[in-house]
């Protein structure tokens, strides 16, 4: 399976547990695979297929494992979020475009396998499969100020080394 289709079953697994008690957010991860597959007609008239969780035991345990080490972190994540999104505080913010920045920036701060700019355009091109016509630019322009905030951090941090 390739890396966007774990991080697009990864989006559909923290959507889905979004919406469960937070005691019950593990157990709804396991049940992710158990869920049948499902199908739309495209524009044209054929079928495409939305949802299949047909992978191998590999892909499976990565994917509870990160999408278990995100929801961990919601709070944290959130609060990133919110210290950026000016005038779009988590509370108000579609489920899609929430998730999407989650994952995102889960990617950026503890996956150290995926780059940063990567993890933004997969976040963006989640947005247009996921999100709203204004959801790309909102997902990008969210995470590029995240990024110039944590690159601000941690050059204040770093001792100024020029004079030695």
């Amino acid at each position: 399976m390739t890396r966007r289709e774990l991080r697009e079953h990864c989006f559909k697994m923290l959507f889905c547990a979004d919406f469960y008690p937070a005691e019950e957010t593990k157990e709804q991860l396991e049940q992710y695979f158990e869920a049948p597959e499902e199908e739309e007609s495209t524009p044209e008239g054929g079928l495409q297929i939305v949802h299949q969780v047909d992978m191998d035991e590999k892909d499976r345990s990565y994917l509870i494992k990160k999408a278990g080490a995100a929801m961990d972190r919601v709070p944290e994540l959130d609060a990133r979020i919110n210290e950026v999104a000016e005038g779009w505080k988590t509370r108000r913010m579609g489920k899609a475009e929430l998730t999407i920045l989650r994952l995102a920036l889960y990617e950026i701060l503890y996956d150290e396998e995926i780059p940063q700019k990567v993890a933004i355009n997969e976040a963006v091109e989640l947005a247009k499969k996921f999100g709203g016509d204004d959801s790309p630019s909102f997902i990008n322009g969210v995470l590029a100020k995240l990024v110039r905030a944590d690159a601000e951090k941690k050059e204040q941090q770093t001792p100024d080394t020029a004079g030695l």
